[in-house]
């Protein structure tokens, strides 16, 4: 099979999964809609078109709009990265300090063997 053959076959078969894809998931929604929430709620039963704008809406409030690896992750990349820089920049007494500031913001965990004579009793 050659390359305009394969684009050939993506080009049918693509439009058909989307189709197929937004069914599936709009009579997903609407059943399960239709069997909880009429006797859980008392609300009234949803069309499939309904179904589909309120799966559409959850996925524009929730979803990741179909990006892997969302900004989020490349945030916390970034925050490790100058915390990293941070701590590289910082001499042992101002690490200590730091390590100290956050054992009293967490409840003041303590390391192995610093028990004191209250907490041993």
């Amino acid at each position: 099979m050659n390359r305009l053959q394969k684009r050939i076959g993506i080009a049918i078969l693509a439009p058909l999964a989307i189709v197929l894809f937004i069914w599936i998931g709009g009579e997903l929604v609407m059943h399960l809609w239709n069997w909880l929430t009429p006797s859980l709620f008392g609300w009234r039963q949803i069309t499939f078109w309904q179904a589909f704008g309120l799966l559409a809406l959850c996925r524009i409030l929730v979803g990741g709009h179909g990006v892997r690896g969302s900004h989020r992750s490349n945030f916390r990349g970034r925050m490790r990265e100058r915390m990293d820089e941070r701590w590289e920049k910082m001499t042992p007494e101002e690490r200590e300090k730091f390590r100290q500031s956050w054992r009293y913001r967490c409840g003041g965990f303590r390391e192995h063997g610093t028990e004191t004579k209250e907490s041993a009793s």
